[in-house]
């Protein structure tokens, strides 16, 4: 009786070893499917392609490709229709949907059970969107690169490079989560500083000539912006609104000095969106976003467009030369 139960048990592990190769190959096989939310602030209903190529290039790292094993399925759009972009993703069996900024908050309404990945300049805990950092909860995690002391280093390096400015334009959406605490770090810093700010809060592309005359008429003698979704879309705008005052502006992406702003500073744009596919990556594995926290930036760039200070008739002082990570022709 013995002999015939070990030759079964034998028989029976030896069957799981010709079936589990099997299995997994069938586990490989699947198309895994990831939704993207993005809101667009123009006729581009795409995502920009400096974060998109992050992100494909840190899926490829794990293994994921398109066509293969996963497929991708982008929604851009006007920040009203997350909740529509949601059910649609949802309906489509997205297994996890990366969405960023202001639509995520709408996402989360409409996705149910779907696990959220989120990249964000905004405090997720004062979003709501998540318990804490350390435990999220729910199913949201992910990324967000807000470091209250950026709002003091970006007024720091606005004082290096005019240190007679007195006062500064505070430009941000105010749509944006993590609004709030963004302000209070700058007013704090700010009145180290020595500095008087003014909030010029825009919603919408439209709100920016407003805005403008806003600064132009309290004599705003450098510009403080609060990275955003929004904002970068306008960075262009921006540079040439400072480049007519031949004021200093700050941002806190590399597209914001690219597009003729004088500084950023702030994580690397591309690098970011690459690190959101980690966790993507360990959902689409087994992990639960609850289990995951919520990750802040380790590394940081400054970046300063020298063409512009050369515009604006500023001199870039060596502290900031011998810090600065790329330096704009």
């Amino acid at each position: 009786m013995r002999n015939t139960r070990d030759l079964l048990v034998t028989l029976l592990s030896c069957s799981i070893l010709v079936l589990a190769p099997a299995a997994l190959a069938q586990q490989t096989d699947r198309i895994a499917r990831v939704g993207w939310v993005d809101v667009s602030y123009d006729s581009k209903a795409s995502p920009r392609l400096d974060q998109l190529e992050g992100f494909r290039a840190g899926l490829r790292e794990r293994g994921w490709v398109e066509g293969k094993n996963l497929a991708l399925d982008f929604r851009v759009g006007d920040g009203s229709k997350a909740g529509e972009f949601a059910i649609e993703l949802v309906r489509n069996k997205s297994d996890v949907i990366f969405s960023s900024g202001p639509m995520v908050r709408g996402v989360m309404a409409q996705a149910g059970a779907t696990p959220i990945v989120f990249g964000m300049t905004g405090d997720p805990v004062e979003a709501k969107l998540v318990a804490t950092l350390a435990r999220p909860g729910g199913n949201l995690t992910g990324l967000t690169s807000l470091a209250l002391e950026f709002e003091g280093k970006r007024l720091e390096l606005l004082k290096e490079m005019a240190p007679r400015i007195t006062r500064v334009a505070v430009l941000a959406n105010e749509r944006h989560p993590g609004y709030g605490s963004q302000l209070r770090a700058a007013q704090t810093a700010a009145k180290q500083l020595g500095l008087s700010l003014q909030l010029v809060p825009v919603r919408a592309p439209g709100d920016f000539d407003a805005a403008f005359e806003a600064m132009t008429r309290e004599g705003a003698e450098a510009i403080l912006t609060f990275p955003d979704g929004l904002i970068h879309r306008q960075a262009k705008l921006i540079a040439e609104f400072a480049g007519r005052r031949r004021i200093p502006s700050i941002g806190g992406w590399s597209i914001f000095v690219e597009a003729g702003n004088l500084l950023s500073f702030g994580p690397n744009e591309r690098e970011f969106y690459r690190r959101a596919v980690a966790y993507i990556d360990r959902i689409l594995r087994g992990a639960k976003p609850a289990d995951l926290p919520v990750e802040l930036p380790t590394r940081f760039e400054l970046i300063v467009n020298q063409a512009t200070a050369k515009a604006l008739g500023m001199t870039i002082p060596p502290s900031i030369r011998v810090r600065a990570d790329r330096m704009i022709e």
